[in-house]
């Protein structure tokens, strides 16, 4: 604890293990304890600190906590974007060391301003406020990178109580609190008012958020819906090339034809891999075929259209049989769905150069997909990992859908902390998530973010399970993150203006 406090490389290095170590309170380790212990470490390294050893000493625990946490992206890199070994290592620590600043940037924020160190409880709810402005702005600055919150270590913890309430980011606040409180303890004791209040704070969210593990925010709309979400399993190297679409579209044809009678029949991301211009004659004997059966069939495909006089791609859904609607993908991923500045980076490394890496970003005011007479909320990938984007369409249907392609990644630990952001949504939203994916996870998810069924990763296989149409809105699909922004708020300039007066007195 001497080394984690004082200024130098130890404390740094100690900060930078801190940081990995959140890795294993997510998925698929799920130590969720640990999520607290890191935050105690960053914040107890922080307390000594002058506003420059500060910025180091958050840029350490970044560095730490990407580094472990999003490895799985070399696999992109090197084994599908062409990038050798070497060069694949040092983008991916160019990566890691620019986000480190978005843990660098508020310690350094932390240490100049905002540290109460005459108020250890004050100081604490300062943290925890602060600790959710970075979690909030990591996932909304050049449109976002929302990995690795912490709040996601408590989908099977005690906290999970909290997330219908006020979604992942309440969980993150309550955590990061519980944290600062803890270190603050010996503080506290000597001044018996404030360690009334700091036990109660402590303790409270805890206890309420155990009391409410399980409770029912959400009634069934109706009747259970039978679905079949088939998992392809198509080598990604195969994906996009012109030789393999039609064995691509027999496939899924095959598998379909071979599969029950169900009311939602799901294809994963790009299971078409042909523009849907171009594939609507093999759309329509599909959607023929699912309406003979009385389904629905929802089909991720690449779209084209005319976008104020010029020709644009996006990522899409669409839905055929006894359904009908079309979604363009609003969330991109970078490098992977489009290249920030591409006039200068297209070209240097086939990285750069990925098939399907030109889409462009679909419009926000889109209706939602329609099935079997209900709202279905659409995500397509990476659009499942931003909580308020994912509240936004949850909020106005009955069923949530996701569909996927982490091909990407290999066998890597990315798809299965894809999968537990999934599964977030569905526990924040109260409603059932079906996640239809080409080589996995395909599952299908309760309103309590609990899987019920899933097939193995890596395999060809159709996933039959039932899902419920859920009514009525959670208070965090009802309210949002608005009630907890208007408390960090308030919280960071009680702490900012105090700091302030207390460094003129």
């Amino acid at each position: 604890m001497r080394w984690i406090t004082r200024p130098g490389w130890p404390g740094n290095l100690l900060a930078m293990v801190a940081g990995a170590s959140t890795l294993l309170a997510l998925a698929p380790f799920d130590i969720w304890p640990l999520a607290l212990l890191s935050i105690a470490l960053f914040y107890a390294g922080l307390r000594t600190l002058s506003p420059r050893q500060a910025l180091a000493r958050g840029w350490s625990f970044g560095f730490g906590l990407y580094g472990a946490g999003t490895w799985w992206i070399y696999v992109s890199m090197n084994t599908y974007g062409g990038a050798s070994p070497l060069l694949a290592i040092l983008l991916l620590v160019a990566f890691f060391a620019c986000l480190a600043f978005f843990f660098a940037l508020p310690a350094w924020l932390w240490a100049r301003w905002l540290r109460r160190d005459e108020a250890p409880l004050a100081d604490a709810l300062g943290f925890a406020a602060l600790w959710l402005l970075q979690e909030a702005f990591r996932g909304w600055f050049l449109t976002g990178f929302p990995w690795l919150y912490a709040g996601y270590s408590q989908l099977d913890g005690p906290l999970a109580g909290l997330a219908p309430l006020g979604g992942v980011w309440l969980v993150s606040f309550i955590l990061a609190l519980s944290a600062a409180l803890l270190c603050n303890l010996p503080r506290l004791r000597a001044r018996p008012g404030f360690l009334a209040a700091g036990v109660v704070l402590l303790v409270g969210p805890w206890i309420v958020g155990m009391a409410l593990k399980g409770h029912a925010w959400t009634k069934p709309a109706g009747d259970p819906l039978k679905v079949a979400a088939l998992q392809g399993n198509v080598e990604q190297d195969l994906k996009w090339d012109p030789a393999h679409v039609n064995a691509q579209l027999a496939l899924y044809r095959d598998m379909s034809f071979s599969s029950k009678p169900v009311d939602l029949l799901i294809w994963p991301e790009t299971a078409v891999p042909v523009l849907k211009d171009q594939a609507q004659g093999y759309i329509d004997m599909m959607g023929t075929f699912a309406a003979e059966r009385h389904s629905a069939l929802i089909t991720g495909v690449p779209v084209r259209q005319m976008v104020h006089h010029q020709r644009r791609y996006f990522n899409g859904i669409t839905v055929a049989g006894e359904g009908d609607g079309l979604y363009l993908k609003q969330k991109l991923v970078p490098f992977g769905e489009y290249v920030p500045l591409q006039d200068m980076l297209r070209g240097l490394i086939e990285f750069f150069n990925l098939p399907m890496s030109d889409f462009a970003r679909g419009p926000a005011d889109q209706p939602l997909l329609q099935a079997k007479g209900y709202q279905i909320a659409p995500y397509i990938c990476y659009e499942v990992v931003y909580p308020e984007f994912a509240a936004s369409l949850a909020a106005r249907s009955d069923l949530l859908l996701t569909i996927s392609n982490d091909t990407w990644f290999g066998k890597s630990i990315g798809p299965l902390q894809h999968l537990q952001m999934a599964q977030m949504r569905a526990l924040e939203a109260g409603r059932w998530m079906i996640r239809a994916t080409n080589n996995g996870v395909t599952a299908l998810i309760d309103p309590f973010g609990k899987i019920t069924t899933q097939v193995p990763q890596f395999e060809r296989a159709v996933l039959y399970g039932e899902v419920v149409p859920m009514q009525q809105l959670t208070p965090y699909l009802q309210w949002r993150s608005w009630p907890l922004a208007i408390v960090c708020a308030l919280l960071l300039g009680w702490a900012l203006l105090a700091g302030r007066i207390a460094k003129t007195v």
